[in-house]
């Protein structure tokens, strides 16, 4: 059920040591620099240590030049260095938000996360959810806040960490190189499912990405001209779906639940809980609390099997 164009969903453990962005690349670098220069400075340490608990004859050290050149004038140079060498190579981690390619809002909720792209040609917000699909190639400034408690976003292959902070807007710049699936995760706790809040980023070829773009503009569009009441559509309205969740058909829901509009095109359900694939809705609506204890969203196992079908039939096939 999965869109078919994508990368199948990852399952290797995210790491900095596989970078697939600009910003991910310069934090890697900067990784290396102090892992491999702090292993240097341990093990001459280590030798100096040794060397004075056994002095050999006629070599002892002179106690104030190592005092000065080695406590003193040491720590400053490489300090300093570092310093300098750091600040010019995060520079572009910052200075690069000025002028972005792509700008892209993501809220953080309990516990899933929300995406809002501005379409260029139209002007018209697109609203996504649980999964953040960027170009290849773009400067992608995130805008990132949060409506409830403090998150925190980390996609350990593009970029740093950055807090979402309830009042304020904190921003994030991503330069994806590399196209695949890259998991990202909250990296603040956050409550009961902290550890089940993830975000899939999907970064596709440019152009691709501007095809899904203008893609979802249209169905959301189509949608709203064509809205057949079906069963399914029926049971969404009747058993209170409609109040948590926006769909095409319904874009009044209070933001409680993520959006519903191209729920087949996801890679996995529930903030990253369950791989989206055949009977994957179906499995989610009936076992809600056992897959994401705590979840705001109570399992509907008490429906009867029609109605559970027509239900998750429409979901799956909202544009």
């Amino acid at each position: 059920m999965s869109d078919s164009t994508l990368t199948p969903l990852v399952h290797a453990a995210p790491s900095i040591w596989r970078p697939a962005g600009t910003e991910a690349a310069i934090l890697t670098e900067l990784a290396w620099v102090l892992v491999v220069g702090a292993a240097v400075i341990t093990v001459l340490m280590s030798l100096l240590i040794a060397r004075s608990i056994r002095p050999r004859q006629g070599h002892r050290m002179h106690l104030t030049w190592w005092i000065w050149g080695g406590g003193v004038a040491f720590p400053v140079v490489v300090l300093t260095a570092l310093l300098l060498y750091s600040a010019q190579r995060t520079d572009t981690l910052v200075a690069g938000t000025r002028h972005p390619d792509l700008v892209v809002s993501v809220v953080g909720r309990l516990w899933w996360w929300e995406m809002r792209y501005r379409d260029p040609v139209s002007g018209r917000d697109v609203v996504w959810a649980n999964e953040l699909r960027l170009p290849v190639g773009r400067r992608v400034h995130l805008g990132l806040a949060s409506d409830d408690v403090i998150h925190s976003l980390w996609v350990p292959e593009l970029g740093g960490k950055m807090d979402l902070v309830p009042g304020r807007t904190n921003r994030l710049l991503f330069t994806p190189t590399r196209a695949g699936v890259y998991r990202g995760q909250c990296a603040e706790f956050c409550g009961e499912q902290h550890a089940r809040m993830a975000l899939h980023v999907v970064v596709m070829p440019a152009a691709a990405f501007d095809a899904w773009l203008a893609q979802r503009v249209r169905a959301d569009a189509d949608a709203v001209a064509a809205a057949p009441a079906t069963a399914g559509r029926r049971a969404f309205q009747a058993h209170g779906c409609v109040v948590c969740h926006a769909t095409p058909h319904s874009r009044d829901a209070a933001a409680r639940g993520p959006t519903l509009s191209g729920l087949a095109q996801r890679q996995a359900l529930g903030a990253g809980v369950l791989p989206n694939g055949p009977g994957a809705v179906k499995q989610w609506l009936v076992g809600v609390q056992g897959l994401k204890p705590g979840a705001r969203m109570p399992s509907y196992a008490h429906l009867d099997a029609d109605t559970l079908d027509a239900l998750a039939q429409y979901v799956e096939q909202l544009p």
